[in-house]
């Protein structure tokens, strides 16, 4: 009997979260959206865990399911913060595992993941790739040459990565131009050479566990037009939920202000 309820419970929640998604999209659904993924590691001190590893597991399932949730709403653009340059400096024993992780997850998608092969998802890695172990940077670069000429939609994995060096590295590209006499540097050249030159404009930044900062993260994106939301919750808690009031906020936001009135 009970397992019974348990099921009929499961499948009425279900249909009540796909009827949401139905009526959500009846609004205007953002293009781009980011997410920092932050808090795995309280999440597994909350959960009782251990070792901090179990929430950087939870946090890589809890993305699979964001990812089908921002498929479901017609988001044709995700850009994620997975691995900081600044992680390097965390115990050896958390970046092995995070690096078995990144080994993983990229080999499925090598794979012919059914997912990323259904979404026509192009996936593309943003960050100092060589500075990953090799065989974790090969999958890297196996994987964006595999979706290449997916369209549809795109899967943005920072990692590693950080804003500042993004835009040093974007700037260091345009004097190296200059002095070969081929451009004036203006906010144009550095836009063309961010790792994002080839993103649509981000909408919405998310921040989970509460932090309420970037912490290095698309600071350059993150600017005209960009709804930026810091959430109370760890990545692994992360649902259609938590995100509902950010979806409805920019949807009336787009929707009911005026466009002169937006800048």
């Amino acid at each position: 009997m009970t397992s019974t309820f348990n099921h009929l419970y499961d499948y009425g929640w279900k249909y009540f979260e796909q009827a949401t998604v139905t009526i959500l999209k009846k609004g205007k659904i953002p293009k781009h959206i980011g997410f920092i993924l932050d808090g795995n590691r309280r999440f597994a001190r909350k959960m009782g865990a251990t070792s901090t590893l179990f929430g950087h597991y939870e946090g890589f399932r809890r993305l699979e399911k964001v990812l089908e949730l921002c498929m479901q709403l017609g988001i044709i653009e995700i850009t994620v913060f997975a691995f900081s340059i600044e992680n390097f400096k965390r115990s050896q024993d958390e970046v092995d595992y995070l690096m078995q992780l990144f080994r993983e997850t990229f080999d499925g998608f090598c794979d012919n993941s059914s997912f990323i092969v259904e979404n026509d998802i192009r996936v593309q890695f943003m960050g100092e790739i060589d500075y990953l172990p090799k065989d974790v940077a090969d999958l890297a670069r196996k994987v964006m040459e595999q979706t290449k000429d997916n369209k549809t939609r795109t899967f943005n994995i920072c990692c590693p990565y950080t804003s500042r060096d993004e835009m040093t590295s974007s700037i260091k590209k345009n004097l190296h131009m200059v002095e070969e006499g081929k451009l004036d540097i203006d906010r144009k050249t550095i836009e063309q050479h961010l790792f994002t030159s080839t993103s649509s404009p981000l909408d919405i930044l998310v921040r989970t566990s509460g932090e309420i900062r970037l912490s290095d993260f698309l600071l350059y994106q993150a600017t005209r037009g960009c709804q930026i939301q810091f959430i109370d919750c760890y990545w692994p808690e992360v649902s259609l939920w938590k995100l509902l009031p950010i979806l409805l906020e920019y949807q009336i936001y787009h929707d009911y202000i005026p466009k002169e009135s937006i800048s």
